[in-house]
């Protein structure tokens, strides 16, 4: 109610169409731009989750070629439009409050029952500058949802590397070689792991190996969107 008073005596306006927002929901992003945010419903790896050209495709062929360290990729759906404008303005926008209905498209997915939410983590450093950890903030609010223990610090990101975006494919595995560590009170979990984005996956690859060493039973990978391969 506090939410949608402010909007009305300080309206603001939709980053997407430019109109004004009163939508205290989802604010500033305004409800005709939100309601355009489609779950993906193409063809993917049944592991990964990579979108493929066929529907005849069950497993794509690097999952087949070396078995994931986590049973599946979920994830809302695709890198663009207001769903990936929603992400930036909670990520790099600070508009925190957008974490709470970007977590219920999460609640949208068919996670399996899971023992316990653990969020990718930043490193140190990258928390100062930012602040806060945006897969922590939609953690906590699948926490309350799910009625799930969300382990804050039992996977950290103990060494600082470069930006993923600022290194090829290949090397985007070396890159994070080694930059988590998890400790054991994952042992014997089943664990969701929280994302935002997925890209090339190796993010995601290095948590989960990083949680199975530890003791982790199962690792689900859930995000708000997957990047279309490049052709």
């Amino acid at each position: 109610m506090l939410s949608h008073f402010l909007n009305l005596l300080f309206p603001s306006h939709c980053p997407i169409c430019k109109n004004p927002s009163t939508a205290h929901g989802h604010n500033p992003i305004c409800n005709d731009c939100w309601a355009a945010i489609r779950p993906y419903d193409g063809p993917r790896c049944s592991i990964c989750g990579l979108p493929t050209t066929s529907e005849y495709t069950g497993i794509c062929g690097e999952c087949l070629s070396a078995t994931p360290p986590f049973s599946k990729v979920m994830y809302f759906g695709i890198y663009e439009g207001t769903l990936r404008e929603s992400i930036h303005l909670l990520k790099f926008g600070g508009i925190k409050r957008l974490a709470k209905p970007l977590s219920e498209l999460l609640m949208t997915l068919p996670a399996s029952r899971c023992d316990a939410i653990v969020p990718v983590p930043l490193h140190k450093k990258k928390l100062r500058e930012r602040e806060f950890n945006q897969t922590a903030l939609l953690g906590r609010h699948l926490s309350k949802i799910m009625k799930t223990p969300l382990l804050l610090h039992s996977l950290q990101k103990v060494r600082e590397t470069k930006l993923q975006t600022e290194v090829s494919g290949k090397e985007r595995h070396v890159n994070l070689r080694k930059a988590y560590a998890a400790s054991r009170d994952i042992s014997g979990k089943n664990i969701l792991l929280v994302d935002d984005v997925v890209t090339t996956g190796a993010t995601i690859e290095e948590c989960a190996s990083t949680l199975k060493r530890a003791g982790a039973k199962n690792v689900e990978v859930i995000a708000l969107a997957r990047s279309m391969p490049r052709t």
